[in-house]
């Protein structure tokens, strides 16, 4: 079974002057929401064995932020410039290439894109991922290149303003 865990960026900060779309820093709200949603994933013990995420400020940084809460190490983490801008179809030439030796993979990114290829790949009702929110995705498949169209199902569905117990 593969496991994908799709994670949109932290909220950004629109209010920096003379920033380009890439360079955006999260906020105040991005910088606490981040590390908050990775310690959720520890409380459910769900630990990604591979991070991969858009290069873009505000998505590596929320890479970075969940990376320590669930302790990966910031150095192996995947920086795949086409997921920056990248609509669902080419998200998911990135999903099927990814190394069949990880089962739980974590995919760092932008919207539409990613609210898309949840909903492309999978039984998930919603309309959208909100900022720093995630969707587990798992899949009956053995390879990463079998994940397509209606493929997964929804496990989880988490983000910032959830109410959350451990």
């Amino acid at each position: 079974m593969k496991r994908l865990l799709i994670v949109r960026h932290a909220k950004s900060d629109w209010g920096v002057a003379n920033t380009k779309d890439f360079d955006r820093p999260l906020n105040s709200r991005g910088l606490s929401n981040a590390p908050e949603m990775g310690k959720r994933l520890v409380s459910r013990i769900l630990n990604p064995q591979q991070l991969v995420s858009s290069p873009a400020l505000r998505a590596i940084t929320t890479c970075k932020i969940i990376a320590k809460e669930i302790q990966y190490s910031e150095t192996d983490i995947i920086q795949e410039p086409k997921i920056y801008e990248a609509n669902h179809q080419t998200l998911l030439n990135i999903v099927n290439q990814f190394s069949d030796e990880h089962d739980f993979i974590a995919l760092f990114g932008h919207n539409n894109g990613i609210t898309d290829l949840a909903l492309y790949l999978s039984n998930a009702d919603i309309y959208n991922i909100p900022t720093c929110g995630m969707v587990l995705l798992e899949f009956p498949l053995d390879s990463w290149k079998m994940v397509s169209k209606n493929t997964g199902n929804m496990v989880l569905f988490d983000y910032p303003k959830n109410p959350f117990e451990a």
